[in-house]
């Protein structure tokens, strides 16, 4: 159980946070850069969840998905090996990501072929969507980076944040009426117009 009375500690003013575990780092360190990314896509499905009082099992997949998210920042915040006879550190887990390609597969099966690429848009649900979705490829950018520096990061934290975006992607375009809805992309549609 987590118990946070005092939201405020001063702690930070040195423009240090601290981690699970390990030394304090600086906030612009890489780590810190992760886990700041994935609360920003955790955020962005928050506000995706305003749009979806009509569609109530999405709202319980995202809010599942936000849940994981706070696994996978604890995670990402918790570097290195479980010291000797401690309790085990919480890390996502390979089932969180086949999960995610569950509701894939279901949620993949109504929606119109695609016949072009999607440009973010359509209902506000669907735009708030595209938001996550590109947030959560941000953060799986830096991750991917963090591996190369911090080889003790978890593959699983990379495979859960791929699924993730591709899954963002996918609820939008449930959220477009299946597809029906979706902003397509028109190659050089405006061209002509900007060059008058």
């Amino acid at each position: 159980m987590v118990k946070l009375n005092k939201i405020y500690t001063r702690t930070g003013d040195d423009g240090t946070t601290g981690l699970v575990r390990g030394p304090r780092r600086k906030k612009f360190d890489l780590r810190v850069e992760c886990f700041g990314t994935v609360d920003e896509a955790n955020s962005c499905i928050g506000l995706a969840r305003v749009h979806t009082t009509s569609m109530p099992k999405l709202d319980r997949l995202l809010a599942h998905i936000q849940n994981d998210l706070f696994d996978l920042g604890s995670d990402l915040a918790t570097p290195g090996p479980d010291p000797e006879g401690e309790p085990r550190s919480l890390r996502i887990t390979a089932s969180q990501a086949d999960w995610l390609e569950q509701q894939m597969d279901i949620y993949n099966e109504g929606l119109q072929p695609l016949t072009s690429f999607v440009l973010p848009g359509g209902s506000p649900l669907a735009a708030a969507l595209h938001l996550a979705r590109t947030v959560t490829r941000r953060a799986e950018r830096l991750v991917v980076e963090l591996m190369e520096n911090e080889p003790d990061v978890s593959k699983a934290v990379l495979v859960y944040l791929n699924r993730l975006s591709d899954l963002c992607f996918i609820m939008a375009r449930v959220a477009n009426a299946n597809g029906a809805n979706d902003v397509l992309w028109s190659p050089g549609m405006f061209a002509a117009d900007s060059q008058r």
